[in-house]
């Protein structure tokens, strides 16, 4: 019993009511009723780790996500972080927040993990980091795939924020859970395939208007593609490294 975080839950709940997002989720019977596992989830909006808790709770379980340390560091978002037990990521130092994971994971802990690491401006599924499958080997846990569509139209990197009622749909799907028996990088190739192929399928029943910013150019929209959003992440990238190079900071 978390009488926090279950109320922090209630609180989000409302707030997704008062917005009218209207959630379809499939595959929740996946995620273990007890036990340690990975969530690997894609990554499409800021608003993600909010929704992609939600399945989780059909078994009364808590997801405990890894996100970046900025966010533990603000005095008002840190402490509830860190009642919610969610894990500090410090991106030039991963080693504490990875072996903090493995800790989480071996105790019984849900683990929610972004593999893409950033959100993806195309809206396809980017290359992963491998982080999420090894920590599952090392662990000896299950990987959960998890896939989300719509929360882009929500709020995504290089839009506005939309978060009034907006009446958006975000449909959701829990994968089967993947054994990590394999190295490293082929668990990853595995994940990555298994959620690009769960991905695909849950398009198949979502409407996509074409010329739309939130809509992949695969279907139609007026995103980037994988090659063009990969191009813009590192320029920015590089932008940033400048920056703290002349003493700028990120």
């Amino acid at each position: 019993m978390e009488p926090f975080y279950r109320s922090i839950i209630g609180v989000a709940r409302t707030l997704f009511f008062a917005q009218g997002l209207k959630f379809t989720i499939s595959g929740s019977e996946h995620v273990p009723a007890r036990g340690g596992a990975v969530i690997a989830i894609n990554h499409t909006g800021y608003m993600d780790f909010t929704y992609a808790g939600i399945p989780a709770r059909d078994v009364k379980r808590y997801v405990r996500f890894m996100a970046k340390k900025e966010v533990f560091d603000n005095k008002i978002s840190g402490p509830m972080m860190r009642t919610m037990k969610h894990i500090p990521v410090d991106r030039s130092a991963g080693a504490d927040s990875y072996h903090a994971a493995v800790e989480a994971l071996r105790a019984g802990e849900l683990i929610g993990v972004f593999p893409e690491a950033t959100i993806s401006r195309s809206f396809e599924i980017k290359e992963f980091k491998s982080g999420a499958a090894r920590m599952a080997i090392e662990a000896g846990v299950p990987i959960i795939p998890l896939v989300l569509w719509g929360s882009q139209r929500v709020w995504t990197k290089g839009f506005p924020k939309r978060l009034g009622r907006t009446n958006t749909p975000i449909s959701m799907a829990v994968g089967e859970p993947i054994a990590p028996i394999e190295p490293a990088e082929a668990l990853s190739a595995k994940l990555h395939a298994t959620m690009e192929s769960m991905l695909h399928t849950l398009q198949e029943s979502y409407d996509h208007p074409a010329g739309e910013y939130w809509v992949p150019a695969r279907l139609g929209g007026s995103a980037p593609t994988l090659e063009e959003a990969n191009r813009m992440d590192a320029e920015e990238a590089q932008a940033k490294a400048a920056r703290r190079a002349a003493g700028g900071g990120a």
